[in-house]
This record gives C-alpha cells, structure tokens and sequence, in this order.
C-alpha cells in the first residue's frame, strides 16, 4: 500500500504510451468528429470554424497576452472593467514560446497548445483511472471525458485542456508516491487557472494526512519527509506568484486579483448567485423547463461525487473533484459558463468508466459511439450559437 492507502500498480509490460494508446487514439477520434461536424455546420451557416475555435471569447483575450503581454482593459457602459490580468499567464506564455519558434500566429499557436495539451490531459486522466481501477476503466474514463457536451472546448484555445493535463498528471504524480513533481505541476496549474488551488489542496491534504499515518505507523516507509514538505511548499507558487505581481502591477496588494474579477463580476458567492439564476427561470413555463434541467444537472454532479465517495477513491482525486465542482457552482461568474469549468473535474467520471468497463466491448462502444455523435452536434450547435464565454 501507498501512503495514500490507494494500490500499488503491478508492474506494466510494454511503454507505457503503448499500454495508453488505445484510450489516445479513441480520443483522437472523438475530437476528430467534432471538428468535422463542426467544419460542416459552421460552412452551412456561412461560418469559419477556425475563427470560433481561435479567436473568439476567452481565445480573444489569451492571444492579446500573448501578443502584447499585460495592461489591456475595456471599461464597459455599466461601469465594469474588464482587464486582461485576470487571465492567468501559462497559455499566453506557450503561444509566444510557439508562435516564436513556428510560423504559426499566436492563435494558431494557442490552437497547437490545446491539441497536444488535449491529448497530454487524455493520457493524465489514463494513467490516474488505470492505476486505481484497471486499464478498461482508463479507456472509458477519457472516452467519457471526450465525449461531455462541451467537450468542443478541449479543441479551442483555451486553458481547460492545458490545466486538466496539469492537474491529471499532479494527482498521478502523488498517487504514485512523486511528490516532488506533484508540486511542480501543481504550480503549473496554478499559473493556468484560478482553479489551480483545487490541485494544490489535493497535494497539500494529501501529503498532510501521509504525515499523519507516518507517525501514527512509525515502521511504515514511504518516501522521504522532505520530498513531501518540498511539494508543499512548491505547489502553491504558481498561483501565489501570479496574484501577488498583480497586486503589485495593480497598486492594489494581496487583494488586487479579486478586485480585478470583480471587474468581470466574477467571485465567489457560496452559489447564491447561481441560485437566484435558477430560481428566476421558474417565473414563466417554457425557462421554467431550464431551471428543472439545471437542478437535475447540479443533483447528477452531488450524486456522481457522493458515487466518488461510496466506491473510495483516494483522497486526493476527492479533494480535487469536491474543490473543482465547489468553485464552478458557487462562483458568481457568468452561468453559461459552469459547464466547461466543470471540465477539469474529470475524477466525478470515474463511477460511469468503471460501470462502462463492466460491460462487453460491443455494448460499451455503442453506447459511446452514440453518445459521441450526439456531443459532436451539440458542440458544433453551440459554438455556432451563444458558445461559452
């Protein structure tokens, strides 16, 4: 047993991209039925899918850092600010670094980053899915994750796929007993997203609680105290480096990051905001429809995790999982949002693999094959429609 109290993995024969390539290549296939589903209704409605994948929403934002680096800000009617510091760095920092050594654009270059960052965060959540529930289960998870309504966004140049392979790889690091580089990529994640915290609170409880069972079992040997403390104290500097320069680039402090959010309406709340919003759609029949399907969605996620729970998982992925899911339903940001910050949070999918990895090969690719279909129509609609900001 691991600190983790989680199974040590026997011994794989074979590379371990070999072991992983059946879940790759599936993914790769998903995603390659989106994008051409995409490209066709985006052609019928006279639409460039290119330009909704690169340079549209957040990508917008991403590509003038990238560009120009920081200090850009639009002051709406209302009085609002909206800079592009709250758009933390890593992406940004990539396109630069791709689009100064290619002959791609800085979008294009955002687009190359979340192409292998998509397949670098499919093969993260193999490795986690394969070493506590089996190499099927590994398949199913990322098929599942390919396959989510909005898995369009693993596609567009954005930082979900970027920080989901951070974070997979971080909790496989500490899973497996390589604190150290658990706390590096913990930092990296917290300099792709505000969500970071979820993957340095899973490093922190994780490394916590094997403390506590190291003095409680004196005899127990696992990996040096210090490589544990080390992680600890590496895991959280991304994130912590990023918002203190802003608050010092601000003139604003420590706090200067939640003012710059709140530029953008954007905070946490406890979901009182989120709760208004679906309380306000039973006011009239046809949006009352939308507020049943939005406490089904929030009852699905509770029950997933309390799945996570009953079947346990080991701690860090609830951590993660519960931290992730807390701050996309009770953050006051835009609602049409939640499902893709819901993205990273691909531990709740965990109970679906293994119910999946149960069945007959035929019976569970059917099921995903349709449900595929389905998610690449549905992508394609949406980034043709309102899309996610």
């Amino acid at each position: 047993m691991t600190d983790l109290e989680t199974p040590v993995a026997p011994p794989r024969a074979g590379p371990a991209w070999r072991r992983a390539a059946p879940a790759l290549l599936g993914y790769a296939a998903v995603r390659a039925l989106g994008l051409v589903t995409l490209a066709v209704w985006s052609a019928a409605r006279d639409k460039s899918a290119h330009q909704l994948l690169s340079a549209r929403w957040d990508s917008l934002w991403y590509t003038r850092v990238a560009e120009l680096g920081y200090g850009y800000e639009v002051r709406l009617p209302n009085g609002d600010v909206h800079s592009n510091l709250a758009f933390f760095p890593l992406l940004p920092w990539l396109e630069r670094a791709f689009a100064a050594v290619t002959p791609l654009s800085h979008a294009d270059a955002g687009l190359l980053v979340s192409a292998l960052a998509s397949l670098a965060a499919a093969w993260g959540i193999f490795a986690v899915a394969d070493h506590v529930y089996g190499r099927r289960a590994g398949i199913c998870a990322v098929l599942l994750w390919a396959v989510l309504p909005v898995g369009i966004v693993q596609s567009m140049a954005y930082s979900e796929s970027l920080f989901t392979a951070l974070a997979a790889w971080s909790l496989y690091a500490v899973l497996t007993g390589r604190w150290l580089t658990a706390g590096l990529l913990a930092s990296l994640a917290g300099l792709t997203r505000p969500v970071g915290a979820a993957v340095v609170a899973a490093v922190w409880v994780a490394a916590i609680v094997s403390f506590v069972r190291e003095r409680s079992v004196p005899a127990r040997t696992g990996a040096p105290g210090w490589r544990r403390a080390l992680a600890m104290l590496i895991a959280p500097l991304g994130a912590a480096g990023y918002v203190l320069w802003v608050g010092r680039h601000t003139g604003k402090g420590p706090l200067g990051y939640l003012d710059v959010q709140a530029g953008w309406r954007n905070g946490f709340d406890g979901g009182y905001a989120f709760a208004r919003f679906v309380a306000d759609k039973f006011t009239s029949f046809p949006s009352a429809l939308a507020g049943l399907a939005l406490i089904v969605g929030v009852g699905l996620l509770v029950w997933l995790y309390v799945i996570c729970v009953r079947q346990r998982q080991p701690l860090p992925l609830l951590v993660y999982a519960g931290v992730v899911t807390l701050l996309a339903l009770c953050a006051s940001s835009y609602f049409g949002s939640k499902p893709r910050l819901l993205l990273p949070a691909f531990p709740l999918l965990l109970p679906p693999a293994l119910a999946l990895a149960r069945l007959r090969t035929s019976r569970s690719a059917w099921v995903l094959g349709g449900v595929a279909a389905v998610s690449a129509v549905y992508g394609a609609f949406w980034l043709n429609g309102s899309g996610p900001p």
